[in-house]
This record gives C-alpha cells, sequence and structure tokens, in this order.
C-alpha cells in the first residue's frame, strides 16, 4: 500500500498538476462568458434579423409531424465560429505577449561548466 501511495505521489508530481487545474478551470469560466455573449447578443441580433424572438424558430419546418430547426444548426455554426475566433485572437496575444518578453539568458551549458573546471584545476 505504501508503495502505491507513493507511486501515486511521483505520478502527481511529475506534471505541475496544480497548473494545469487552474487553466481548465479558467477556461471553463472563459467559456461560459463567450456563451454569454453569443445566446445574449449576437443570436437575439441574427434572430431579430430574420424576424424571429429566438434563433431555434429561424428557418423552421414540419413534415410529417416532425419539427425541423435551421436555425439550431446555424447557432451551432455560429457558436464555433465565434469560439474559435476568440481563441484565435486570445493565443494571437498571447504569442506576441512571449515573444515580446526578454528571454532569460542561458547558462553555460554542462560541457562548458566541466571544461571551466579542468582549466581552473590545471593552473593550480
Amino acid at each position: 500500500m505504501k508503495n502505491m501511495i507513493r507511486e501515486f505521489k511521483d505520478f502527481i508530481n511529475k506534471g505541475d498538476v496544480v497548473t494545469i487545474a487552474v487553466g481548465l478551470v479558467m477556461a471553463l469560466y472563459f467559456k461560459a462568458i463567450v456563451d454569454a455573449i453569443i445566446a445574449g447578443i449576437i443570436t437575439p441580433v441574427i434572430a431579430a434579423i430574420f424576424g424571429k424572438t429566438d434563433i431555434a424558430r429561424v428557418g423552421t419546418f414540419t413534415i410529417n409531424g416532425a419539427d425541423f430547426s435551421i436555425g439550431l444548426v446555424l447557432k451551432a455554426a455560429i457558436d464555433f465560429v465565434l469560439v474559435a475566433l476568440v481563441l484565435f485572437v486570445v493565443v494571437k496575444a498571447y504569442n506576441r505577449w512571449k515573444a515580446e518578453a526578454p528571454e532569460e539568458e542561458a547558462g553555460p551549458t554542462e560541457v562548458e561548466l566541466l571544461t571551466q573546471i579542468r582549466d581552473e584545476l590545471r593552473t593550480r
């Protein structure tokens, strides 16, 4: 049992689990914001353009008692495009910010350090 607990701790510590968890939680709440913008602003505007109160009622028709809604398909496509656009803008801004950040100066490599130590030992 102790071995299994130790293996579990090693598994958890291999990756930065806390950072990943924080990123996922932030993504979920960011998704809620994007969904609210789409549902609260964009789809009502599109429904109003078609003279409907709800986008699900755009292009609805019935065949043998079965209801079809082109508006639901349209909404799903709009959701996809807008989420992809927001992600594109966020990633582009992040990449620009990352490129502007000053890079840390790389220290000497292991071989360079060993060479310096060897040279120091030779001079003594």
